[in-house]
């Protein structure tokens, strides 16, 4: 079962939290599992990539955040909090730094070096209902409380550099829910208790400074059904917002800059919608419902024209004159006209072996990619059984030299391969003790309505199952009725596979998804 899922910073790799407290990561590009991480004991609520893409950081429901190397799946670090943690984010430039936001409390940005933690200043200290979220490059946190009240604090000295309050009208006020920032530009989206999702440009936010009264760029909203708003995000380059509806698996997609509803893609009914993420670089859509993650995307159609502006497709063999000298190495007759132009170009030698920085993969203060960065994890072969070795020598082999070498080196072998080779190093963890904060709050996703204890039963992983289950969340799942553009090898039979069907042309603008 599927809760929660993010990109890394190039769309390589997509990380699913599941119920089980696993974490599994997605080749997006072999559509096939690369690592799956046994992460936590209860279900994973929250997850964030490191800048380099080498870590995770993973909030689970039993109060407990982790940081994992993503190549050797191990712990690094271990937090323990006193009430749950509703999101952990890495600083975009420094993944020393992780802001965590528990229930009930005022954020806490974590310094994982020494394991030491500050506790953000609030506006309000009787409302502690607090989301927060670092801007962009990570040079400010901005922090909402349920009375609708905007802080923006500088990061390295925790210092009230403006602020604003968020009004329904005339004065009422709206919770704040949740703050997402764009990867391009300088806007940000906040999403309120009120249903509606309101854009703003950062940067006339820091002009306005402290209780500034900026005015939103965009309000969107869904007018005729009134929706509630469970997960909102930016598109790769800023200008597109998508949000899922927290009663039904639809997503909705808006132009910012008009802020018109330009496409509403519906899943399968009666179906909650979890979480939704937008690919860093291509127009594709992640959304979980009912454990699956369904990815969206628009099928790509080959238009042969636009590698030859005159080329023709033809339903059937047409017989071709070939003109004179058209097909030879050298025209005989042509005159030698001097070279000038394109012609000299084409003399000039083409560098095919220097690689020119991906800009999509560059932030605009950037002018070379990171090459320490982990875009892609090495897939191992799964040996289905692996007492037979089939690269090793053969079975007599390996009998003959067993009696001749005599039965007490057999011993010391089978106790040397049995034992632990290299005992791994239990990662330390750290208690984050936070004043006036209540011990006994339930998780949100542990929290429905109905029998509390059934659920909590369900969540976390079954006694026996270890690492790769047989019975994942990840099979393939029928649906009925219509689903949008899906990319799926089985779209044209109705059925949904986790595995994500057929790759996608890479590129594309965003207005394909639409």
């Amino acid at each position: 079962m599927a809760l929660t899922c993010t990109f890394n910073r190039w769309g390589t790799l997509l990380a699913v939290g599941c119920n089980d407290g696993r974490i599994v990561i997605w080749d997006f590009l072999t559509r096939g599992i690369a690592k799956i991480i046994s992460a936590h004991i209860h279900p994973v609520c929250s997850l964030c990539w490191s800048r380099d893409g080498h870590k995770l950081v993973s909030a689970s429901t039993d109060n407990i955040v982790s940081q994992w190397d993503v190549l050797s799946g191990d712990c690094d670090q271990r937090f323990r909090f006193p009430s749950p943690i509703l999101k952990v984010q890495y600083h975009p430039r420094d993944q020393n730094r992780v802001l965590v936001c528990p229930m009930k409390s005022a954020p806490v940005m974590l310094t994982l070096s020494d394991s030491k933690h500050v506790v953000l200043p609030v506006d309000d200290d009787s409302d502690l209902n607090v989301v927060a979220s670092f801007d962009r490059r990570g040079e400010y946190i901005y922090t909402g409380n349920a009375k609708g009240k905007i802080l923006v604090l500088k990061t390295d000295t925790q210092d009230l550099v403006a602020s604003f309050r968020v009004t329904t009208g005339t004065s009422n006020t709206t919770a704040i829910k949740s703050i997402e920032f764009a990867r391009k530009g300088s806007c940000f989206l906040i999403n309120t208790a009120d249903r509606i999702i309101r854009v703003y440009d950062g940067r006339e936010i820091l002009t306005c400074g402290r209780d500034g009264e900026p005015e939103p760029m965009q309000k969107l909203q869904d007018l005729v059904n009134r929706t509630p708003w469970k997960k909102c995000c930016f598109s790769g380059d800023g200008e597109y917002i998508v949000a899922g509806s927290a009663r039904q698996h639809a997503l909705y997609i808006w132009e910012k800059s008009i802020g018109n509803l330009v496409k509403i893609l519906h899943g399968t009914r009666g179906e909650l919608l979890l979480d939704v993420a937008w690919h860093p670089v291509r127009p594709i859509i992640a959304s979980i419902s009912s454990g699956v993650v369904s990815i969206w995307a628009q099928n790509q159609v080959e238009n042969w024209s636009a590698f030859a502006p005159d080329f023709k497709e033809l339903d059937e063999n047409v017989e071709y004159e070939e003109r004179e000298s058209e097909f030879d190495i050298e025209d005989e007759d042509k005159s030698e006209p001097e070279q000038t132009g394109a012609d000299a170009a084409e003399d000039e030698e083409v560098d095919v072996t220097s690689v020119d920085p991906i800009a999509a993969f560059c932030s605009s203060d950037e002018e070379l990619e990171d090459s320490k960065a982990l875009l892609y994890l090495p897939i191992a072969p799964e040996v289905e059984d692996p007492e037979e070795n089939p690269y090793g020598p053969p079975p007599d082999a390996v009998q003959s030299s067993l009696t001749d070498e005599g039965i007490g080196s057999e011993k010391k072998r089978q106790s040397s391969s049995d034992g632990p080779q290299a005992p791994k190093k239990k990662p330390k963890t750290t208690n984050i003790e936070l004043q006036g904060v209540p011990n006994d709050e339930v998780h949100p996703l542990l929290g429905v309505k109905g029998d509390g204890k059934s659920k909590k039963k369900q969540a976390g992983r079954p006694k026996g199952s270890k690492g790769k289950d047989k019975d994942s969340p990840f099979k393939p799942k029928l649906y009925k009725g219509d689903r949008g553009a899906l990319p799926l090898e089985g779209a044209a039979k109705g059925k949904v596979q986790a595995e994500l069907g057929q790759p996608l042309a890479a590129g594309g603008a965003i207005s394909e998804l639409l």
